[in-house]
């Protein structure tokens, strides 16, 4: 792009030298015409590893009312079956230590899975405002270039007005 026009220069109130990487590459975007909005869901996990992916999916399950509810339902069966059931050759016997260690060593894994998800999560959250920053700029850009169209095309208007008015005037002198 040539120069920064003026009107641009004012809304982000600095010089053009001082216009940040974004705000340039995003003017060069309105001044070539081209769309800027993507899918941002597409965007951001085309560059999922596989393990990114797997926590998403780990966090994803692990935090629903379906795992909660059927993980209770395992929870009700397994003392069931070791205390009703099975009363006499129980393999985990109350107070269920087999059971606590499994739910324990679950949470060691879980949790940190989940915090990767999260932060994951937080990442994708950026991305997200920094592409809804990049569209509503541009959206601004546009909108202030459609005021400058009009504003000169309506000084243009008026001036043309302003002469006929001048020669109706000189002629009724």
């Amino acid at each position: 792009m040539s120069a920064v026009p003026d009107y641009i220069v004012s809304h982000f109130k600095r010089s053009s030298k001082d216009i940040g990487d974004v705000e340039r590459r995003i003017l060069d975007i309105a001044h070539q015409r081209k769309l800027i909005s993507t899918n941002t869901n597409d965007a951001f996990s085309k560059d999922a590893t596989f393990g990114e992916r797997l926590a998403d999916g780990i966090a994803r399950v692990g935090g629903s009312w379906g795992f909660i509810i059927s993980f209770m339902v395992f929870l009700a069966i397994w003392a069931v079956i070791n205390t009703v059931v099975m009363a006499t050759n129980a393999f985990d016997p109350y107070p269920f230590v087999f059971l606590n260690l499994i739910l324990s060593m679950l949470a060691a894994i879980q949790a940190p899975i989940i915090m990767m998800s999260q932060n994951r999560q937080t990442t994708r959250d950026r991305f997200d405002a920094e592409k809804d920053y990049e569209v509503n700029l541009k959206s601004e850009l546009e909108v202030l270039s459609l005021h400058e169209k009009i504003d000169v095309k309506v000084l243009a208007e008026l001036a043309a007005l302003r002469e006929e008015i001048a020669k109706l005037h000189t002629r009724h002198e």
